[in-house]
């Protein structure tokens, strides 16, 4: 079980309050993850839930018991840092073993557990090394197992791939998706990097200066944005917000067009434009489109065989269907 439930949870730095009030449901083996910039207390709310930081107000419900005031250690969560934080003078199979003889758990059972994490992460060869020895991605598979052994009612990830480099953050994305299916419990996991959201979340919760500003599966997010933060933040490239005159013939004071939704031709189309940066991908080629007299650049997302040239007049339309609306307020029309 690890179904987790913040009521009305506030944090407050001296007179600076960085978590107003709050509200939060994470069903039991839901995989949700915390995203908004840098400084929108997505990691201190992930610390508030762990009991690494303590609350000014409210309530945190585990497993329908009060925790708020319950020490990190009796929560039964386990948590996953940035940092690998191995021991580097221990093998593998010791570091995993770490917090389970720090809990006096018998070997028996500290061979089981530590056998069988090392198989659902593909770590079985190498328990007999040390962290010197290893990947970066394996020595974040170690911090993983060592937090699986402990078996917790929900597992807490803080950043836990920004260490790695491009490629092995991909792979790594996988990894953890297949063992939150094998394991089936609660994952929290937060990350300023909204691809690492879509890819990985059942459910997304977007954060903005300590507020919930949308909570929904990836698709939510991405089709419905309940405001022009979320639609601008969700989507890689970001969504292309636009006033003025063009918006107010939509009937709103800001229209939203994703760059994969804009057809582009050499020859007619509603918008104009000229081909500035062009981001060659292979499979996609992204377009950054100036002077259109709607903003200050336009994205769109074309098959990778387009090849329009810096300087070329090009014409841009949005498909009708998938135009968003705005009001005055930023919210959802």
């Amino acid at each position: 079980m690890g179904r987790i439930v913040l009521e009305d949870v506030t944090k407050s730095f001296g007179d600076v309050q960085v978590i107003p009030p709050l509200d939060l449901t994470i069903e039991d083996g839901e995989f949700a993850v915390f995203v908004g910039p840098s400084g929108c207390g997505k990691s201190t709310l992930l610390r508030l839930i762990a009991g690494l930081e303590d609350l000014t107000s409210g309530t945190i419900m585990i497993d329908g018991t009060d925790a708020s005031h319950v020490p990190p250690a009796k929560r039964g969560l386990a948590m996953v840092f940035q940092s690998y934080a191995l021991y580097p003078h221990m093998t593998v199979r010791k570091n995993i073993a770490f917090p389970l003889r720090m809990a006096g758990i018998s070997q028996d059972e500290q061979n089981r557990r530590i056998e069988a994490a090392a198989k659902a992460l593909n770590l079985t060869d190498y328990l007999d090394r040390r962290p010197g020895q290893l990947s970066g991605g394996q020595r974040q598979r170690v911090a993983i197992g060592r937090a699986i052994v402990r078996e917790p009612a929900a597992f807490l990830f803080d950043e836990p791939l920004s260490n790695l480099d491009a490629a092995l953050r991909v792979g790594m994305r996988m990894e953890i998706s297949e063992l939150h299916k094998k394991l089936a419990t609660t994952m929290i996991y937060v990350t300023h990097d909204q691809v690492e959201a879509m890819t990985m979340a059942d459910k997304i919760v977007v954060l903005r200066a300590g507020n919930i500003e949308q909570v929904g599966s990836p698709l939510e997010l991405y089709r419905s944005p309940r405001n022009t933060f979320v639609a601008g933040f969700i989507g890689s490239p970001k969504m292309n917000l636009i006033e003025g005159a063009e918006a107010k013939r939509h009937g709103a004071h800001t229209i939203g067009v994703r760059p994969e939704h804009i057809g582009v031709s050499a020859s007619e189309g509603d918008w104009s434009g000229v081909v500035g940066v062009s981001e060659h991908l292979g499979s996609d080629t992204f377009f950054h489109i100036h002077d259109t007299g709607l903003a200050e650049s336009i994205t769109v997302r074309v098959d990778g065989e387009v090849d329009f040239k810096r300087g070329n007049r090009v014409y841009l339309t949005p498909r009708a269907d998938a135009i968003h609306k705005f009001g005055a307020d930023g919210l959802r029309l």
